[in-house]
């Protein structure tokens, strides 16, 4: 068996430090030292472009930075130069700024599917205004969210619906239905069978697989016939798929959708855009019900807005959704020729549009392992590459993307002695990793 050699004392003593004020260790749960081999969750001490540094001194490239946020690599200088120039100028005031209007301006004219936009600071405040929106617009009180769709918002509607429910009334989680990603017929009996109850449809467009042929076009008829509002989470596509989103790839505007994460490469800015028959329900021009949709001290914060007016430059100028998916395909041909050459091209698997990878390590019985992942990322780790994600940043260049496969292939190398001694465990330095929704810690 190959002897460890690999630690990081600095990053495990931050990490205790770290779960000794922090619950969790980490204000994400995505990022907690639970979703890497034990004793192997480095801690950040900066970041450059593809790269990070840990406190440890090693560098790593990395992939899914910032929970796939950081899509134009780390202190991008466009980005970087924009925040500088507004921060000096002051970041928040008793009234709007004009950045707030150059800001929506800018977005609307990259999104021009939508009529309307609010900014906010985080993805779950925009999804959430977003279903406010659509019962106060319906009057109806059923959410419909995606099931196969993994996570949508930290607050009740949603997690109550996942195995971290504690605290969450019943009642409240009674309110929302689930629906599966790509069978019509299904959402529509679901509409059907809760007739006139249900506010609207929310779902990522597209994620690690392809909508089906009109499917979007479909659940838009259905939203169309059932007097539902047709919610697009664009967190992850926004940018990805196409500056405009998956709307702007697909060509199927939705009633209301959300952005966020690519939006600011880092800094805090999300967006909750749409119609404006909508969205002015949130205003002050119409003489209805009013309602409170997204209201926040830090929303319109100038150097986060000039970020994203920032990166949206960046994206047209510098082609750079164009880059992401060429380096993804690179990254995937990759990762699948290192796997196969191995024996293992049946158990690490390679999903999803090449700007968005994820991966899947198998047993041998092909079946979703935490074991054999914590195997597979000890390894990469190892090998300089931090990869909860194969998810790109157009930072990235041929000898990052070359490194990381030469990475992958000695993990494979690793991966095929674990398969054929029908036992990882030897391999795995201590306890797995665990999946982030569960119900005991």
């Amino acid at each position: 068996m190959d002897t460890e050699e690999f630690f990081l004392p600095r990053s495990q003593a931050a990490n205790e430090r770290l779960h000794a004020m922090i619950p969790g260790g980490a204000h994400t749960y995505a990022k907690g030292d639970d979703q890497y081999p034990e004793n192997l969750a480095p801690v950040i001490s900066h970041g450059r472009g593809a790269h990070v540094w840990d406190i440890d001194g090693n560098r790593y490239i990395e992939y899914g930075s910032g929970l796939r946020s950081v899509s134009l690599g780390h202190a991008h200088p466009r980005v970087t130069e924009a925040v500088r120039r507004e921060i000096e100028r002051g970041s928040n005031f008793v009234r709007p700024s004009v950045v707030e209007v150059e800001a929506a301006e800018r977005f609307l004219a990259t999104v021009p599917t939508a009529e309307m936009v609010k900014f906010a600071k985080n993805g779950s405040d925009a999804t959430t205004a977003a279903v406010r929106l659509a019962r106060a617009a319906t009057g109806r009180p059923r959410v419909a969210l995606c099931a196969d769709h993994p996570f949508f918002s930290t607050d009740d509607w949603f997690i109550g619906t996942t195995p971290m429910s504690a605290g969450i009334p019943a009642a409240t989680t009674d309110l929302t239905v689930a629906f599966p990603y790509g069978d019509l017929a299904a959402t529509e009996e679901l509409l059907t069978r809760y007739q006139g109850e249900v506010a609207c449809l929310i779902l990522e467009p597209a994620t690690h697989t392809e909508p089906p042929p009109g499917y979007l076009a479909g659940l838009r008829e259905l939203a169309d016939r059932h007097g539902c509002v047709l919610i697009f989470d664009e967190m992850i596509t926004g940018f990805r798929w196409s500056e405009a989103g998956a709307q702007g790839l697909y060509g199927v505007v939705p009633d209301l959708s959300t952005f966020g994460k690519a939006l600011g490469n880092g800094f805090a800015v999300s967006a909750l855009a749409g119609r404006r028959e909508l969205m002015e329900l949130g205003g002050l021009r119409h003489s209805g019900d009013r309602v409170f949709l997204l209201s926040t001290t830090h929303g319109a914060e100038t150097h986060s807005l000039a970020a994203a007016m920032a990166v949206q430059t960046t994206y047209a100028e510098e082609g750079v959704t164009a880059r992401l998916h060429a380096l993804g395909e690179r990254l995937a041909a990759g990762v699948r020729d290192a796997a196969a050459s191995m024996g293992v091209g049946d158990h690490i698997v390679v999903r999803g549009r090449a700007s968005n990878l994820v991966f899947a390590t198998l047993d041998e019985n092909r079946r979703p392992s935490q074991q054999y992942r914590t195997l597979f990322l000890r390894r990469l780790l190892e090998g300089g590459v931090l990869a909860p994600s194969f998810v790109v940043s157009s930072a990235l260049d041929d000898a990052d993307i070359d490194h990381t496969v030469d990475a992958v292939a000695q993990a494979c190398a690793v991966y095929r002695k674990a398969l054929d001694a029908g036992d990882p465990t030897p391999w795995l330095g201590g306890r797995p990793v665990k999946p982030v929704f569960r119900r005991l810690a």
